[in-house]
């Protein structure tokens, strides 16, 4: 597991899954001869996509940045079609840390797609169970009601089985929260109606978490949008504004995605200075 110390908060990345999407459909109108040079494809045009979430520990407190992919929850069907190779082992890895589930003081899910949200609850004999039953889920008011309430695009993503049994742990906010002293939330919409991304300043390190309006290193270019963006005007507007801003601090940007770097580091002119690459695995 990589791990990274900025400023108070200490970052380590959990193993929540891998899956393959259509490389197309992740860059949208960005032609292949473009994108392909920034990030390798296999021979069905797909491309490896982590499901990771963070482990934030931050003023003795455990936060965890979004779910992972789960286990058990997905159809034979969702599996091929989503490309899925593996599913979440969170408490192997928390497990590594001396952790377990029961010891997440907070979930700060950034949307609630699948993808993110899957690992949540767990199934039953009798249904699904949440999994981190002593945490608290702080999401967008916005992304709370339409998981609840999808409409004919979101309802493929927004499952019952992902919101029900975690609703009483659910505080959701408006437009930001302050979650502790120099983290917050920040709803951006665009991804979603509902997005948020996590801003992190202490003194002068800074990181921001830009969840899935740059899902990878390979979509810094604040015009590349992706074919899932509900909004993708708004994700490029939001990009741009949040690439501004953590340029001029030097400022750290993480990943969930990722499968080759979990952080990158640029300068004013958005030029990268440092980096944390992830461990590689073969899945073949």
């Amino acid at each position: 597991m990589e791990t990274m110390q900025i400023g108070r908060a200490k970052l380590t990345w959990l193993n929540g899954g891998v899956n393959f999407l259509d490389g197309g459909a992740m860059f949208g109108v960005v032609p292949k001869a473009l994108w392909g040079k920034k990030y390798p494809y296999n021979d069905k045009n797909q491309i490896e996509l982590r499901t990771d979430p963070i482990l934030l520990q931050l003023d003795g407190k455990n936060y965890m940045i979004d779910s992972g992919m789960g286990n058990g929850k997905l159809t034979n069907k969702q599996i091929r079609n989503f490309g899925v190779l593996e599913e979440s082992s969170i408490d192997q890895s928390l497990g590594e840390l001396g952790l377990s589930t029961d010891d997440i003081d907070a979930l700060l899910m950034t949307h609630l797609h699948f993808d993110h949200a899957c690992g949540l609850t767990k199934p039953t004999d009798n249904g699904y169970e949440s999994v981190f039953k002593n945490a608290v889920i702080h999401v967008s008011q916005v992304e709370w009601d339409e998981m609840r309430n999808p409409n004919i695009r979101s309802v493929n993503t927004y499952w019952e089985m992902n919101w029900k049994p975690i609703q009483q742990q659910v505080q959701p906010f408006e437009q930001e929260i302050t979650i502790t002293n120099g983290l917050k939330m920040v709803h951006t919409g665009g991804h979603s109606d509902g997005h948020s991304i996590l801003l992190f300043e202490d003194d002068d390190h800074t990181w921001i978490h830009m969840a899935d309006i740059m899902p990878t290193h390979a979509h810094q270019n604040k015009l590349w949008a992706l074919a899932y963006d509900d909004y993708p005007v708004t994700s490029v507007h939001q990009k741009e504004k949040w690439m501004d801003y953590g340029y001029k601090k030097k400022a750290w940007y993480t990943f969930y995605h990722d499968a080759y770097y979990r952080a990158i580091q640029f300068d004013e002119s958005g030029s990268r200075i440092d980096q944390v690459e992830r461990e590689r695995y073969d899945y073949n």
